[in-house]
């Protein structure tokens, strides 16, 4: 599972200012209780904290901290260990403090940032949601300018992304799906507030993945200002741009609940729930280790409703928004993988077919001024009319990629780089390529 970080987006408004900083511990909508165990965790595994660190290890301001300090040390779980930099008091549990954080640990070993309450996180990402922010075709357009894309192809996944309904992606292999759905990501307006972890009936389920969810740097402040200013939003949230998840062959069914591990009792959130107010990629649709039916099956009540059922380890159900771009991507037939009443529930289905003479011929100019290489119109020529044209092989986005870097390889290997390309550079990459597949009237593509 990826996360397309390497895609440039263009410039967009930025998200709202979210949830203001909680000034004291009703604030939070978290009960004492649990922010207790929540520091005296942090205070079993680091042993020694300041104020500042509290703060910055659960992301709560410091009347907040103070609050809850106060509280463990009229309940003697917690004492002072004298000050630290700039007088800031620094903190210790006592023997009965460290029972008290080992029973906490193991209830629930989540010791991070402080969690939002489920309510919060359903509030916020509404208020977040996708379906607020359009695309228009300008946009869509100017996103993909650098791409060799059909405009009509354009005019299509444009108003599927607009719309926010999934969409079906298919065509041969090596027709562009999964660069292009990746590169959909350019399109995701604004950006979000993602929680480090949400409460669910007691339980954290850890949300924010740094592996998934590209973080916005804010303008950062002194320990001090950050310890008793609330400013800003409230820092139990992430700002990060909206996440584009992108799975293929390695997906299961268990990856689409929630995932318990059973040795730090720590809940992680499914990929859906990390893909929230953003995009789900699924690639290769047909090859995962499940039968397609079974994935379709799991999708049909939150692509109806808006909405996913969850359980954690306990049993405990719940249910949070489904706010996703869902899209699937495949080699095959839809009607291969799905049956009428599933693929009605997609709104588009978009086929991707293999390019046109003109189009080959900007994607090879393109390689080739990236490779560093002369583009030799006659060299090129010879590539689409006797190479492809003899063997029969459609013109593919990932051919001149492919051949480009093999009769690179070939260069380099006999040290006639500067000499450039020739037929008998193309023509060997050719024969590698595609193997016996390169032999006339058999299906290369």
């Amino acid at each position: 599972m990826t996360l397309c970080l390497s895609t440039e987006r263009l410039p967009s408004a930025s998200a709202s200012s979210g949830p203001v900083r909680p000034s004291t511990v009703a604030e939070t909508g978290l009960d004492l209780l649990y922010l207790a165990d929540l520091l005296s965790k942090q205070l079993y595994e680091h042993g020694v904290l300041d104020l500042h660190q509290l703060s910055q290890g659960s992301a709560l301001a410091g009347p907040v901290v103070e609050e809850i300090c106060h509280f463990l040390r009229d309940e003697r779980r917690a004492e002072v260990r004298g000050a630290g930099e700039q007088g800031v008091l620094r903190f210790g549990l006592t023997d009965r403090g460290r029972a008290a954080a080992l029973e906490a640990l193991a209830r629930d070993g989540y010791a991070g940032m402080a969690p939002v309450t489920l309510e919060d996180y359903v509030r916020q990402v509404k208020t977040q949601t996708m379906s607020a922010d359009g695309v228009d075709r300008q946009t869509v357009h100017d996103a993909f300018a650098d791409t060799v894309i059909a405009p009509e192809l354009l005019d299509q996944l444009g108003p599927a992304l607009h719309s926010g309904r999934a969409m079906f992606l298919y065509g041969d292999p090596g027709t562009g799906k999964s660069f292009i759905s990746r590169r959909l990501s350019r399109l995701l307006p604004g950006n979000v507030l993602i929680p480090h972890a949400i409460l669910v009936a007691g339980k954290a389920l850890r949300c924010f993945d740094p592996a998934v969810h590209e973080v916005i740097e804010e303008e950062a402040t002194s320990p001090l200002a950050r310890l008793y200013l609330e400013q800003g939003h409230d820092p139990r949230y992430v700002r990060c741009r909206r996440p584009c998840v992108v799975t293929g062959g390695e997906l299961t069914l268990n990856m689409l609940e929630v995932q318990y591990d059973a040795t730090t009792h720590i809940h992680h959130a499914p990929i859906q729930l990390r893909a929230n107010n953003g995009m789900l990629v699924i690639d290769d649709l047909g090859r995962q280790r499940m039968e397609p039916m079974e994935l379709f099956n799991r999708w049909i009540v939150p692509m109806e409703e808006h909405c996913d059922y969850l359980t954690l380890s306990n049993g405990q159900h719940f249910h949070v928004p489904f706010d996703v771009a869902l899209v699937f991507s495949t080699n095959l037939e839809p009607l291969s993988l799905a049956d009428p009443a599933f693929l009605r529930r997609i709104g588009y289905k978009i086929h991707f077919e293999p390019l046109s003479r003109d189009g080959y011929l900007a994607i090879w100019q393109q390689e080739c001024h990236e490779r560093e290489l002369t583009c030799d119109p006659l060299v090129t020529h010879f590539v689409i009319d006797e190479l492809h044209a003899r063997f029969k092989v459609p013109l593919l986005p990932c051919h001149p990629r492919d051949l480009l870097g093999l009769a690179q390889d070939y260069l380099r290997y006999r040290g006639v780089v500067r000499e450039g390309l020739s037929r008998e550079a193309l023509h060997w990459a050719w024969q590698n390529y595609f193997g016996e597949l390169g032999e006339p009237g058999r299906d290369a593509s």
